[in-house]
């Protein structure tokens, strides 16, 4: 009895070690699937990565979710007032709760983005460093993203156990500095990633979406008058909403928009890189160079510096 109960013992412990490398083998993958859009969205949206990375764990159950793997929803986002998408049901804290449902991840991260700086009850959470991740999980539990009074630490032993930190301190080459080949196709590109695919346009040529604009990211010898013409755009029209003046050549990634650029950015602010330029800057929002002029005080010409935190609406 004894030999068969010690038996037990070992044969318990070895099935639950075996279970935690599997999980986490299970979350290694899901970071590196998904680590790229959540640095991303942190530029953009000023989130911290580790934050956006450890609640698609937690609230997607590492992607395996019926809510994940049916509804694309990695973050458990419920409906709500006003939404217009489409819908997926399941039990939650009460009977056939309705949640939001996308056509794939990237959509559930972007959307993800836009609930926690759309609503005033997390408005303080971007009033902290990017790098407190400790501050935004609390912050996260106290604004009731969650229900559960663990989820606070639930959210800090996941960022320390898989050093999820580490992706709060990425430069914004690391967010998009990639090879820019292959451009048509997103899957392979990490910075195009966070841009959702709307269309396919002339000459095969994708449509992605960008505050609420269409845009598409020019080629290789391609010019002004090249993408005017597949897109059937007067060439004024087009400098116009890219801010360009008219012997301007295009690079290869360059962003390039198909209508006007808007007068506000979807985020608030951005903490401004080494090597950016109020253009750039500009491009990456949607909005237009001379509001950020106006917004941020600063003379036609001058650049901000390294550092420096850009008001964007």
């Amino acid at each position: 009895m004894p030999g068969s109960f010690l038996f037990l013992l070992l044969f318990t412990a070895g099935q639950l070690a075996a279970q935690q490398v599997e999980y986490q083998n299970l979350v290694n993958g899901y970071i590196k699937k998904y680590k790229d859009i959540a640095m991303k969205e942190m530029f953009v949206y000023r989130i911290p990565a580790s934050i956006t990375l450890a609640q698609g764990i937690l609230e997607s159950n590492v992607g395996r979710s019926p809510l994940a793997t049916q509804a694309n929803n990695h973050f458990g986002i419920k409906c709500h007032k006003g939404w217009l998408g489409n819908s997926f049901y399941q039990d939650d804290d009460l009977p056939n709760e309705c949640f939001r449902k996308y056509d794939n991840p990237i959509e559930s991260y972007r959307d993800h983005s836009y609930f926690l700086t759309q609503r005033d009850r997390y408005k303080e959470l971007f009033e902290l460093d990017v790098n407190d991740y400790k501050g935004w999980a609390n912050g996260l539990q106290s604004a009731g993203y969650a229900t559960s009074p663990t989820y606070a630490i639930r959210l800090i032993q996941t960022i320390e156990t898989y050093s999820l930190y580490m992706f709060d301190n990425s430069n914004f080459m690391t967010a998009f500095g990639d090879t820019l080949t292959d451009l048509d196709n997103p899957s392979k590109q990490a910075w195009l990633r966070q841009f959702i695919v709307i269309k396919s346009g002339p000459n095969n040529r994708n449509v992605f979406e960008n505050n609420r604009l269409q845009m598409t990211i020019a080629r290789k010898d391609d010019n002004i008058y090249l993408l005017a013409r597949d897109f059937d755009i007067s060439v004024n029209s087009l400098l116009d909403y890219n801010d360009l003046p008219r012997a301007t050549a295009l690079r290869p990634g360059q962003i390039v928009y198909l209508e006007s650029k808007r007068r506000k950015a979807a985020a608030e602010s951005h903490l401004v890189q080494r090597g950016e330029t109020l253009y750039t800057i500009s491009q990456l929002y949607g909005i237009k160079l001379k509001m950020l002029y106006k917004r941020n005080d600063l003379l036609e010409g001058v650049e901000p510096s390294a550092g420096m935190v850009l008001k964007l609406r």
